[in-house]
């Protein structure tokens, strides 16, 4: 318990921090922040997957259909951020559960491709359609927030602050998820699942809550991004390489704790974008270069290093 205390004190600490520098930060940095929570968020969900002993290689699928809940609704007149981020998370999470009955049946690749497969199909189903804006996507409209309409970059300001404290309300939500009964189920559905059937619970059950979860979340970061950017189309939201980010992010971070998704998060935005800047034509192999070092020198990811710290201090 006393290890619980001290994430959710960190947690806090790291929240109290960033709440102040959201005012004197650059707009550039805001706008990564911004990215990192909203990726961040997909992280946690693939974090709470991964130790079931499960990857997804489609959650792409859930982002998009949140950022594409929150441009429909600005398009139909909808402006007030808490009913759009809220309406993406809740669809997300509705899609997740009718799709979870299927895929809570899988492991292994199966599981992974079959999340591919339906992401896919969301991605086809927005290119080929003009109704959905085809491959150049929506714009979406500025948000309000509870009836405070900001202007110029109080927009982003207003905005990160929103993300932030929904963000450190479900990350802390996660952590004491995974300590209890349940979430520690985890663990056991990895290892063995006969020996959870024959404890009196159900392995599918346990796997389809964790993935309606890992939904959630999905969708949340979704609308977020939809509102940070401002824009919503299907390559940046819905494609496969959006899915292959989200399982850079989760191996780059570690599975240690719930926070190290955001450090992943912020670290994979820093080095794309800085890539991108200063070697356009071999950023993405940069991107991939860096993948390989952290799983031959890291293999546990970076949240490994705080172990390593409190090996030396013991």
């Amino acid at each position: 318990m006393r290890y619980v205390d001290k994430t959710v004190i960190g947690l806090t600490i790291a929240f109290l921090v960033l709440l102040a520098l959201n005012f004197v930060l650059a707009e550039w940095m805001r706008f990564i922040g911004l990215q990192s929570l909203a990726r961040g968020a997909v992280a946690l969900g693939l974090l709470v997957l991964w130790r079931s002993g499960l990857v997804s290689f489609g959650h792409a699928l859930y982002f998009g259909f949140g950022a594409y809940t929150t441009v429909m609704l600005s398009l139909a007149g909808f402006t007030d951020a808490f009913v759009l981020v809220f309406a993406a998370t809740v669809m997300s999470g509705l899609l997740a559960f009718v799709l979870g009955f299927l895929l809570r049946r899988y492991r292994a690749i199966f599981f992974a491709l079959l999340n591919m497969a339906f992401s896919m199909i969301l991605y086809g189903v927005v290119v080929k359609s003009e109704a959905l804006g085809s491959t150049d996507g929506f714009g979406v409209h500025k948000p309000t927030f509870l009836g405070y309409a900001p202007e110029g970059e109080a927009v982003q300001t207003t905005l990160f602050l929103f993300a932030l404290v929904f963000t450190y309300i479900i990350t802390v939500a996660t952590h004491i998820y995974l300590h209890t009964t349940l979430g520690s189920m985890s663990m056991a559905v990895r290892e063995n699942e006969i020996r959870v059937e024959y404890l009196g619970y159900s392995a599918e059950k346990v796997i389809h809550l964790k993935y309606v979860f890992s939904g959630l979340v999905a969708g949340f970061g979704g609308g977020i991004m939809a509102l940070a950017v401002g824009h919503v189309d299907p390559d940046s939201m819905a494609n496969w390489t959006v899915s292959g980010e989200f399982v850079f992010i989760t191996i780059l971070s570690g599975t240690g704790s719930v926070a190290a998704t955001y450090i992943g998060a912020l670290v994979f935005e820093l080095i794309r974008t800085y890539a991108f800047e200063y070697a356009p034509h071999i950023w993405q192999f940069i991107l991939g270069g860096s993948l390989l070092a952290i799983i031959m020198f890291l293999p546990d990811g970076i949240w490994s290093l705080v172990k390593r710290v409190r090996k030396v201090e013991a």
